[in-house]
């Protein structure tokens, strides 16, 4: 699995990205066939104070492109956030891609 941490008017700090490594493994315990994340972190400049803080991401699985996004006043809210809103959509994508084989109406005669 690759990690790809960048912010954008953000310096990522060790302690930002210890954390966001550490949000994001339950993904990867959760579904294993985990290609490449990338992560986008961002402050932006806008006048209402409790937006301002955002986190992107873009994970990438066999078969399909996930992508979510949060947006708080404090950055590790945004990213845990964030974090439930994939968490969910990996555990929903992993109950649709089970393999669900019947027996043929033929061979149960």
């Amino acid at each position: 699995m690759n990690l790809t941490i960048s912010g954008h008017h953000l310096e990522v700090t060790d302690a930002l990205r210890g954390y966001v490594t550490s949000k994001l493994e339950r993904i990867s315990r959760h579904f294993d066939q985990v290609v490449d994340i990338k992560v986008l972190l961002t402050v932006d400049n806008l006048k209402e104070k409790d937006l301002r803080q955002r986190a992107e991401c873009n994970i990438h699985v066999k078969g399909r492109d996930l992508f979510a996004e949060s947006a708080d006043a404090d950055l590790y809210a945004a990213v845990d956030d964030l974090a439930d809103k994939l968490d969910r959509q990996v555990l929903r994508y992993k109950t649709k891609t089970k393999e669900h084989h019947h027996d043929a109406l033929k061979r149960l005669a």
